[in-house]
């Protein structure tokens, strides 16, 4: 078995040797200079759960606190305003109302991660008082506030910049480079099929994302992750949708159902139940502070009101000419994806297991078949934070935004509304029975090269 272990390393180096050369960062609107002497950014953020106190909080500052500085904290839960500045160790001041925020403290990033429906306000009002926006994906949930978004960049002259995590991990790096080098030739299609188990999967299904509203689906939420892999892997852009989905586990098909899990009277019949008192970090952020809006962290799964789908399959065209087959599961056994690249010369196949009942080995493992030829297996080793990705995304945007780009990972406004657009496209074929055009939603053209 041949062995080609990944070497992420070689991207800091690169990143370092630059930055040791030319004493500081070419400017930008996210740039920051090298040092502690420099001054440091200044940085609120809008949207205080569990992901903007963690991955965008605490991780963000123990890396790069010595390049920026929170100056605000906003949230419409006063009570989870305030346990989140203390989560965070800093001592900037909270505010309910945004605006406010905004015009006191003035600061020169804006961190966007609210309910996803939510995002486009804070993008859109954070860039017209004068900040840069780092946002959570999805960049928000329909066309019609993506256009908003697209409109309001060019014209405030800001720059919004998405968080796709996942360009960053290993072993997709690893795939990036594989397609670039041409191992299997010219792509003509893919299939890409994402598990998710009856513990993260459920999750969806308890917290504000069941609802359509709110997260735009999984289609959305979720799903925009891996149709930002596409375009990023494939170099190319979605063009036309075909879906189908349905809700068929969670929701109004549950035997019985109550508000939330902890007064739950169904507890040792439901095969969901999940006891979030064992988990401090939730219950100090969301159940102590449910008096102030009436959100349950722990939902009921099988509650009426879910209407998002738990199965979801769609066809891709790209602008490129490849094909691709999607589906999502959001109640298996396990979790991961399986992933294959058919080439005019080879094939490259992943199964990326990320939890579950099966033997679980510390490396990623990518097969590389060329036609007539030998099958090579690629180990490329795993990391912690979304396969090793988290810390190096924060770096890029935070510390070196302006360093060479080798594997075309930072993300703009752009990115997040090529891969929103996919499923925006997925919701409307689901509706109509028709394949949807994605230059029908936005006033963005599909390339077939990506610029």
């Amino acid at each position: 078995m041949n062995q080609a272990l990944h070497d992420s390393s070689r991207r800091d180096f690169l990143q370092k040797s630059v930055l040791a050369t030319a004493g500081l960062l070419t400017t930008g609107p996210l740039a920051v200079l090298a040092g502690s002497a420099a001054k440091k950014r200044r940085v609120a953020m809008v949207g205080t759960g569990h992901r903007g106190t963690g991955m965008w909080g605490t991780l963000l500052l123990k890396e790069h606190g010595d390049v920026i500085e929170f100056v605000g904290l906003c949230d419409s839960n006063k009570g989870r305003l305030e346990t989140a500045r203390k989560m965070m160790g800093v001592s900037c001041p909270t505010f309910t109302d945004f605006e406010l925020m905004m015009r006191k403290q003035k600061p020169d990033i804006l961190l966007v991660t609210t309910v996803d429906a939510t995002h486009d306000e804070f993008i859109i009002k954070g860039m017209e008082m004068g900040a840069d926006i780092v946002s959570e994906k999805p960049m928000t949930t329909d066309e019609t506030k993506c256009q908003a978004i697209l409109d309001a960049e060019k014209r405030t002259g800001k720059k919004v910049t998405v968080t796709f995590n996942y360009r960053y991990s290993p072993h997709r790096q690893k795939i990036y480079d594989l397609i670039r080098q041409g191992a299997i030739g010219t792509v003509t299609s893919v299939d890409f099929h994402w598990y998710l188990d009856n513990r993260h999967g459920a999750d969806y299904f308890r917290r504000w994302h069941r609802l359509t509203e709110k997260s735009g689906s999984l289609w959305v939420h979720k799903a925009s992750h891996h149709f930002d892999l596409l375009n990023w892997w494939l170099e190319s852009e979605p063009e036309t949708v075909y879906a189908k989905g349905a809700l068929e586990n969670y929701g109004k098909n549950g035997p019985f159902r109550f508000s939330n899990c902890r007064p739950c009277p169904h507890k040792a019949q439901c095969p969901y139940f999940w006891d979030m008192t064992k988990d401090a970090r939730l219950m100090a952020l969301y159940a102590a502070n449910e008096q102030h809006d009436g959100y349950l962290r722990d939902g009921c799964v099988y509650k009426e009101d879910v209407n998002i789908y738990d199965k979801m399959a769609a066809t891709i065209g790209y602008a490129n000419g490849v094909q691709v087959s999607y589906s999502l599961t959001a109640y298996s056994p396990y979790e991961g994806y399986r992933i294959a690249f058919n080439g005019t010369k080879g094939r490259i196949d992943a199964w990326i297991k990320e939890s579950g009942a099966m033997k679980m080995e510390p490396y990623d493992e990518i097969m590389l078949a060329r036609n007539f030829g030998p099958v090579e297996y690629i180990q490329v080793p795993q990391a912690e934070g979304h396969g090793g990705g988290d810390k190096l995304l924060r770096e890029r945007i935070f510390r070196t935004p302006d360093a060479p780009d080798t594997w075309r990972q930072a993300a703009g406004s752009r990115d997040g509304a090529m891969a929103i657009l996919v499923g925006i496209a997925a919701r409307k074929s689901i509706a109509s029975g028709q394949p949807v055009r994605i230059a029908d939603l936005t006033s963005l053209r599909p390339q077939a090269v990506k610029a």
